[in-house]
Protein backbone atom coordinates (compact mmCIF):
# COMPACT_ATOMS: atom_id res chain seq x y z
CA UNK A 1 0.00 0.00 0.00
CA UNK A 2 1.41 3.86 -0.91
CA UNK A 3 0.39 6.66 1.62
CA UNK A 4 -0.55 9.15 -0.87
CA UNK A 5 -0.62 12.17 0.86
CA UNK A 6 1.69 15.11 1.00
CA UNK A 7 3.42 16.07 4.51
CA UNK A 8 6.40 18.14 5.63
CA UNK A 9 7.60 14.45 7.63
CA UNK A 10 10.07 13.13 5.45
CA UNK A 11 10.29 9.87 7.66
CA UNK A 12 7.33 7.34 7.33
CA UNK A 13 7.60 4.11 7.74
CA UNK A 14 4.54 1.62 6.87
CA UNK A 15 3.96 -1.67 9.07
CA UNK A 16 1.00 -3.47 10.48
CA UNK A 17 -1.00 -2.78 13.58
CA UNK A 18 -0.24 -5.52 16.53
CA UNK A 19 -1.32 -4.07 19.65
CA UNK A 20 -3.73 -1.20 20.54
CA UNK A 21 -3.77 -0.49 23.94
CA UNK A 22 -6.76 2.55 24.97
CA UNK A 23 -6.15 4.32 28.01
CA UNK A 24 -8.22 7.23 29.68
CA UNK A 25 -7.43 8.97 27.26
CA UNK A 26 -3.98 8.47 25.26
CA UNK A 27 -3.61 4.84 23.54
CA UNK A 28 -0.70 3.12 22.46
CA UNK A 29 -0.56 1.61 19.20
CA UNK A 30 2.30 -1.12 18.48
CA UNK A 31 3.03 -1.35 14.63
CA UNK A 32 5.52 -3.85 13.27
CA UNK A 33 7.75 -2.60 11.02
CA UNK A 34 9.20 -5.97 9.54
CA UNK A 35 12.90 -7.28 10.54
CA UNK A 36 11.69 -7.89 13.77
CA UNK A 37 11.37 -4.30 14.60
CA UNK A 38 8.01 -2.51 16.51
CA UNK A 39 7.37 1.39 16.80
CA UNK A 40 5.56 2.51 19.03
CA UNK A 41 3.30 6.05 19.63
CA UNK A 42 1.35 7.39 21.91
CA UNK A 43 -1.78 9.27 20.42
CA UNK A 44 -5.54 10.11 21.72
CA UNK A 45 -8.03 7.94 21.81
CA UNK A 46 -9.86 9.97 19.79
CA UNK A 47 -7.22 9.99 16.69
CA UNK A 48 -7.75 5.77 17.36
CA UNK A 49 -11.59 6.57 16.68
CA UNK A 50 -11.06 9.12 13.83
CA UNK A 51 -8.55 6.72 12.01
CA UNK A 52 -10.75 3.53 13.13
CA UNK A 53 -7.73 1.82 13.86
CA UNK A 54 -7.53 -1.47 15.01
CA UNK A 55 -5.13 -4.60 15.24
CA UNK A 56 -4.25 -6.34 11.80
CA UNK A 57 -4.51 -2.48 9.79
CA UNK A 58 -1.66 -1.79 8.04
CA UNK A 59 -0.96 2.05 8.67
CA UNK A 60 2.31 4.27 8.95
CA UNK A 61 4.64 5.67 11.33
CA UNK A 62 5.19 9.16 10.41
CA UNK A 63 7.97 10.75 12.44
CA UNK A 64 8.60 14.80 12.55
CA UNK A 65 11.62 15.69 14.95
CA UNK A 66 13.06 19.07 15.14
CA UNK A 67 16.26 17.59 16.66
CA UNK A 68 18.21 14.19 17.06
CA UNK A 69 20.99 13.73 19.27
CA UNK A 70 23.27 10.87 19.90
CA UNK A 71 25.21 9.75 22.85
CA UNK A 72 28.02 7.68 23.87
CA UNK A 73 29.61 7.03 27.22
CA UNK A 74 32.53 8.68 27.84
Amino acid sequence: MELKVKLSARNTLNGKVVELKMGQTTSHVKLDIGGGHIVTASITNEAVDELNLKVGDEAWAVIKASDVMIAKSA
